[in-house]
């Protein structure tokens, strides 16, 4: 009795291994149940007509939601998955020409998500290339005959500006429109290119220049500046020696005249010598003294 016991219980385990998928794929095909994933909606149709759209992640049953109208799904209608998580986009290559007729090329990206699966599915046949397609149009209008200044400098006004053009057909086809943003504004002309890098090359080789004659300059200034206060200061030194030693003679001849009748002699002596002037040492007494003596008498 054991024995029957435990094959009876073998056989309904490997029955039951078998029949558990099975009906778990039949009731997969009949939509007695569907498991909604994250950022994603599941649109449900009957008879070519919108029945309704289940978006809340989890385990949902058709049954609940819509009634015995569900048992037909599967066979009078149709199921559609829509992902609606964040997608981004980058456009390479947009041709644009500046006022100046300069070609530009122009790289554009741009973030988008499903707000609206039923206008996503039905509203437009390719909604995905009609959304790449106005982005790239309205970056066209919107960048071409600008100055080329504007396209280099003011990426971020203009990328707000194609987001706003963009925006109001795109909720149409069930899309929201996040971020935009002009990435990369390139010369195509390679001849163009190779001038432009001449010219700045020529206008930095100039501003160096200049501000290198400008240093110089500054150099110089603070130079003859300081030169002509030292210079000033020498002067004033100059002007008050005389006051200056003449008060120090004054003094020394109020104490001593001999020792005044010295330091009268030294200077006498500097002078003569600081004059380079011829000085002839004779000897006291000699005759050379006496003939200039006697010459000076006659």
């Amino acid at each position: 009795m054991g024995e029957l016991l435990t094959i009876g219980a073998g056989i309904s385990f490997v029955v039951g291994l078998l029949f558990i998928p099975i009906l778990l794929k039949l009731t997969t095909i009949f939509g007695a149940y569907v498991v909604v994933k994250e950022r994603e909606a599941h649109v449900f149709t009957l008879f070519g007509k919108v029945l309704g759209v289940m978006d809340d992640p989890g385990l949902r049953f058709p049954m609940a939601r819509f009634g015995p109208r569900a048992v037909l799904i599967p066979f009078f209608g149709k199921r559609y998955r829509v992902s609606t998580a964040l997608r981004q986009h980058y456009l390479r290559g947009q041709m644009v020409n500046s006022e100046e007729g300069t070609p530009m090329g122009v790289g554009i990206w741009y973030e988008t998500t499903v707000t609206d699966p039923v206008k996503y599915l039905f509203v437009n046949a390719n909604p995905e290339g009609s959304l790449q397609a106005n982005v790239a149009s309205s970056t066209i209008s919107t960048l071409s005959n600008l100055q080329m200044e504007a396209m280099l400098e003011n990426r971020h006004n203009l990328s707000r500006t194609v987001r706003a053009a963009v925006s109001p057909l795109s909720e149409k086809w069930g899309y929201r429109v996040g971020s935009v943003y002009i990435r990369k504004v390139a010369f195509t002309d390679r001849a163009m290119v190779e001038n432009i890098t001449e010219k700045v090359v020529k206008r930095l080789i100039q501003v160096t220049s200049a501000m290198r004659q400008d240093g110089d300059n500054r150099v110089g200034l603070i130079q003859s500046e300081t030169a002509k206060k030292v210079s000033q200061k020498l002067a004033e030194a100059s002007a008050s020696r005389p006051a200056v030693v003449g008060a120090a003679l004054n003094d020394i001849a109020e104490k001593d005249e001999e020792i005044l009748d010295s330091v009268i002699e030294v200077m006498e002596t500097e002078q003569l010598i600081e004059s380079g002037a011829r000085v002839d040492i004779v000897a006291e007494g000699s005759s050379l003294l006496i003939q200039l003596d006697r010459a000076e008498t006659r």
